[in-house]
């Protein structure tokens, strides 16, 4: 297995801490697994390193670990993930993911609504699912009120299904949980399986689990010596057979993004606003009938609320023919789409041709060309010139 990087995108501490943590691997997928646990042992700074330490009684200190995704608590990728984490006592891994699918939720959250969070577990490692979106997932635990602990060392998004490459990301609701860590200062990795539809299968996401574990491992000892970016998350792009991959290789985000397709759907039609009516009278003329006899101002009442049914009738009968109107439902589908004539060192293309792709995401503001920054400032004074007054 090769690692291919370039200075500019991750610090070659980095690099080498995931060299050292891919030279444990060999062919066989169990010694693969006993390599990657054997190298976890390693990666807490924290926890004891040495046994006079563990002669004074110094409690350990287990980096966690909060796992999220876009595709609910529930999916597969994230019960493996959380399955294989788990089995290494030196992590304390913890969960915080939506309650449902809220895959392409993108960066949304919840405002002027109340969120519901139920406790869970997941193989031991302590879970909260969120009737939210990842981004209020990612949010919630950070703040406190979830967890005993103040930070995680690491989060995780994934592992998710479908590729979050290219413009794909802004869509995404599992970028966005792990750049909602970002946001709040805390390292984070999104990682993704390229799922095929027809293709693919439960075992491929198991296979995935095995090669994200070298990386969440050199990411969390990085992160304890000080060394992983703090500037920017990492976007893994695990290709559709993950056992065969030709490896990690950094790269830079394309342009591109899966095609949009709106096809028209049948809906059922509701209930008529007449029927509805019409129950509802038949509902008020029996409790008329009850009270008719209870007294004169029971009368009088009944005679008011005649009078009233007859405004509301003839309210609605002049107000039908606006009411009516023509409704279409349309479903968004998300087509997958081959490319052509792309840069090898462009994610889409690094994944398609059997690598991991290892992208990096910044939030930091894009710096603008001189020649774009120009053509804004040619083209606001042109408008001020030709039409001072609307400025003002």
């Amino acid at each position: 297995m090769t690692t291919s990087a370039k200075s500019n995108f991750m610090p070659a501490s980095l690099v080498s801490n995931l060299q050292q943590v891919l030279a444990l691997k060999n062919d066989g997928v169990q010694q693969q697994r006993s390599s990657n646990a054997s190298e976890l042992n390693k990666v807490s700074s924290s926890c004891c390193s040495s046994s006079e330490e563990a002669i004074q009684g110094k409690e350990c200190v287990k980096p966690v670990v909060l796992v999220t995704n876009g595709e609910g608590i529930e999916s597969p990728g994230l019960t493996f993930l959380v399955q294989a984490l788990a089995l290494d006592d030196r992590l304390d891994v913890c969960v915080c993911a939506p309650q449902l699918d809220r895959s392409v939720a993108g960066h949304s959250v919840t405002v002027r609504e109340t969120i519901s969070v139920s406790s869970s577990q997941i193989n031991g490692a302590t879970a909260f699912e969120v009737s939210g979106t990842p981004a209020d997932c990612v949010s919630l635990a950070l703040s406190g009120a979830l967890f005993a602990w103040s930070k995680p060392a690491l989060v995780v998004s994934g592992i998710n299904r479908g590729s979050s490459s290219g413009n794909n990301t802004f869509y995404s609701g599992a970028v966005a949980g792990a750049r909602e860590a970002l946001i709040c200062g805390v390292s984070s990795l999104c990682i993704s399986l390229n799922w095929k539809k027809d293709v693919s299968c439960e075992s491929d996401m198991k296979d995935a689990v095995g090669v994200s574990l070298p990386l969440i491992h050199a990411a969390v000892k990085s992160i304890q010596e000080g060394v992983f970016p703090k500037s920017c998350l990492l976007n893994i792009e695990i290709p559709s057979s993950p056992l065969t991959n030709k490896g990690f290789k950094v790269t830079r985000q394309s342009l591109w993004r899966s095609s949009l397709s709106w096809k028209a759907v049948s809906t059922n039609k509701r209930p008529s606003a007449p029927h509805f009516m019409s129950n509802q009278q038949s509902l008020g003329i029996q409790l008329a009938q009850l009270s008719r006899d209870a007294s004169a101002a029971g009368a009088a009442r009944r005679l008011n609320s005649q009078k009233q049914n007859v405004e509301i009738e003839s309210v609605g009968a002049a107000r039908k023919s606006n009411s009516e109107k023509t409704v279409k439902c349309f479903r968004l589908e998300f087509l997958e789409e081959e490319q052509e004539n792309v840069d090898e060192d462009l994610d889409i293309r690094a994944l398609e041709d059997g690598f991991v792709a290892i992208t990096p995401i910044s939030i930091s503001p894009p710096t603008i060309g001189s020649e774009i920054q120009a053509s804004v400032s040619n083209w606001i004074a042109g408008a001020l010139a030709k039409n001072p007054l609307a400025f003002h």
